[in-house]
């Protein structure tokens, strides 16, 4: 066929040159040029198979390093990167568009090149031109977010895939005791909460009674809140002497994890038993300091009596 197009083409230069020569009838291409243009019609054909068979060397892969691990842990809230990393598509002549992320929990397209197919706004894809990779972004993690999604990849050979488990972490908060505490009035509330499973420390640990904040309650110069973050957050909350209004349910929480409650009661049925430990405790002191008193008054009399009596005996 290539044979046949190529003497097509030289067609008009073969009648041009038989014609400038009418007399011998003799064309302009000797016998090696006609030789040289079969070869090169040959090397075409061949030429052309070669180019349209691939090396399984040039195939595109997948390049899975720590960097683009299999699984992705994220917060709640937080932003999730699923990323994709494909070497030698541009070898085989594959189209970008042909990159596709799917949801494999309702197979659901979410992208084709850079192109989204929801309606999710928290969804996007991360690319820079020229690059060989492709990031799924998935900004306020939620917890139907978690399972498999799949980077999907079709060439003319078929369909390569790379499966990326995305794992959504809830911390959870818990106040030690039993959901009650019971204190009496002039006493003091002391309530510990423990904030486990997140994976970066809470910058703030919030802290209210019947959904009012107390953190930034200036009024309340009895209350104070000590954070330590860490591994297991602690925050402590503290109430000084406190009277009948702060009973209620007290709830400790942070930013995208679940809180935890506990209902405190102040009564004052044992705060008369309090009163007369402190007018005890005053009552001893006052004898105690009488008590004293009198010692210091004795020697004060036995001291002046000896002086007295080394004088007279002086005085003689």
């Amino acid at each position: 066929m290539y044979r046949f197009q190529l003497l097509i083409f030289f067609l008009p230069s073969i009648i041009f040159a038989t014609t400038l020569e009418p007399d011998h009838h003799r064309s302009i291409l000797t016998d090696n040029d006609w030789k040289k243009l079969w070869m090169v019609a040959g090397s075409t054909n061949y030429d052309s198979k070669s180019e349209n068979t691939i090396d399984s060397s040039d195939s595109p892969q997948f390049e899975d390093t720590e960097m683009f691990a299999h699984n992705t842990t994220v917060q709640l809230g937080g932003t999730a990167f699923l990323v994709c990393k494909v070497s030698g598509i541009d070898r085989v002549g594959a189209n970008w568009n042909q990159i596709s992320w799917i949801r494999r929990r309702d197979w659901h397209i979410l992208s084709s090149g850079v192109q989204m197919y929801t309606n999710d706004e928290r969804f996007a894809i991360l690319h820079t031109p020229g690059s060989n990779v492709w990031t799924l972004q998935i900004k306020f993690v939620q917890r139907r977010d978690h399972g498999m999604y799949e980077c999907q990849v079709s060439t003319s050979s078929g369909v390569i895939s790379h499966f990326v488990n995305l794992q959504v972490v809830v911390p959870e908060a818990f106040i030690l005791g039993n959901g009650e505490l019971h204190v009496d009035m002039g006493s003091t509330i002391n309530l510990v909460c423990i904030i486990e499973k997140s994976p970066q420390p809470p910058q703030y640990v919030y802290w209210q009674k019947n959904d009012r904040m107390i953190n930034y309650d200036d009024s309340r110069r009895d209350i104070s809140i000590e954070t330590s973050p860490g591994p297991r957050t602690q925050s402590r909350l503290i109430i000084r002497e406190p009277q009948i209004g702060d009973s209620g349910n007290y709830t400790c929480s942070a930013s995208n994890t679940e809180p935890a409650s506990i209902y405190v009661f102040v009564s004052k049925g044992d705060n008369m038993a309090a009163i007369s430990r402190r007018k005890t405790s005053s009552a001893n002191c006052i004898v105690s300091c009488i008590g004293n008193l009198v010692c210091i008054c004795i020697f004060a009399v036995i001291f002046v009596s000896r002086t007295f009596f080394r004088l007279a005996l002086a005085s003689r």
